[in-house]
């Protein structure tokens, strides 16, 4: 097996190597989270002047705390048509991915021998694993090309898509360091250079591709932990728009982004938080043109951090190992009252 672990510009390829309203804008290293964004803990917000919306995976303790009085998230329990996701539109004919492919970007060299937790290695398995299984079918049943407003897509338009071998390539881009704490901005660079890196230079080339910009132990951007987890947005290039997720080093939160989340172990929220952003972009690939609810969320924000229950975040079985996940939001269950489910159909 080659040996990337230290390689400064290396691609791992799929069988390759085995990785070893808006709010005053403050400046970009900060980010700033309303109290009450229409009452959701997730969603959008704007975070850099400039930048489009990101897309944010709330803290467990802010999605408890906007439970409230609805116990236990009771809305998403007591379900019903009114809480559906609906179709945005699209932003230039897009709003799913069809054939998504997931690209994931070590960024910096404070990767070199800093991974206490292995994170690497949990979220490259996950991710050569991942495409194909039930839990990630419930995105199947969103499509693009149908008229916005539209809430059940039956055989309509193009469906977003759950291939098996959704990882299209890994890249330990560690020749330098990457920013101590990036900006949206800095993000989106290292989400452009590493379409470039792997020859998507249309915007054809990333019509149903994301990248997973993962920063190493320590470095993470700000407002991580305490007013997110992580967040998916996307941006405009001369290679065309691009989609991608900011993924911090998630065991530096601890509890507050998933460490022992409902008994899962102390690295459960590494695959519960990059899945959400996952099948959030899968689904609303350029915020907000893809299906999301009258209020702004998307289906991993309507089921995040569920401790019990009906959609209560468990273990997942792939070929590539055992994943902790969360459940995601479907229209069609319950006989169309919607809900969150681990398997579709």
């Amino acid at each position: 097996m080659t040996k990337c672990l230290l390689a400064p510009r290396c691609v791992l390829p799929i069988l390759g190597c085995f990785l070893a309203g808006a709010f005053t804008v403050l400046h970009a290293q900060e980010l700033r989270v309303p109290a009450n964004n229409n009452g959701n803990p997730g969603g959008e917000r704007y975070i850099e002047e400039g930048q489009p919306a990101v897309m944010i995976h709330p803290t467990a303790e802010a999605a408890e705390a906007a439970a409230g009085a609805r116990a236990s998230r009771a809305r998403v329990h007591n379900a019903s048509t009114a809480n559906d996701l609906y179709y945005h539109g699209g932003v230039g004919g897009i709003g799913v991915e069809p054939a998504p492919r997931v690209y994931l970007i070590m960024w910096g060299s404070q990767w070199n021998g800093n991974d206490p937790s292995g994170e690497h290695s949990i979220l490259y398995n996950f991710f050569r694993g991942v495409g194909g299984s039930p839990w990630m079918n419930s995105v199947t049943q969103y499509c693009q090309g149908v008229a916005t407003g539209t809430v059940y897509c039956n055989s309509s338009g193009t469906h977003a898509g759950n291939p098996s071998g959704i990882l299209a390539g890994a890249w330990y881009d560690n020749a330098t360091a990457a920013p101590s704490h990036p900006s949206q901005s800095q993000l989106a660079g290292e989400a452009v250079r590493a379409a470039q890196f792997f020859g998507n230079s249309t915007s054809a080339k990333n019509s149903s591709v994301q990248y997973v910009i993962a920063t190493a132990h320590g470095n993470n951007a700000g407002g991580f932990g305490t007013q997110y987890c992580a967040w998916h947005s996307s941006t405009s290039s001369t290679v065309g728009r691009i989609a991608y997720t900011n993924l911090p080093y998630i065991t530096d939160a601890g509890a507050s982004c998933g460490a022992n989340f409902n008994g899962l172990g102390s690295k459960a929220g590494i695959t519960i938080v990059e899945g959400h952003e996952m099948t959030e972009t899968m689904t609303d690939q350029f915020p907000n043109g893809g299906w999301l609810d009258s209020s702004g969320e998307e289906n991993g924000d309507k089921c995040a951090w569920i401790s019990s229950g009906q959609g209560a975040s468990a273990n997942i079985s792939l070929s590539t190992g055992t994943f902790p996940v969360q459940s995601l939001w479907s229209n069609a269950f319950n006989s169309g009252a919607g809900g969150c489910v681990l398997k579709y159909p």
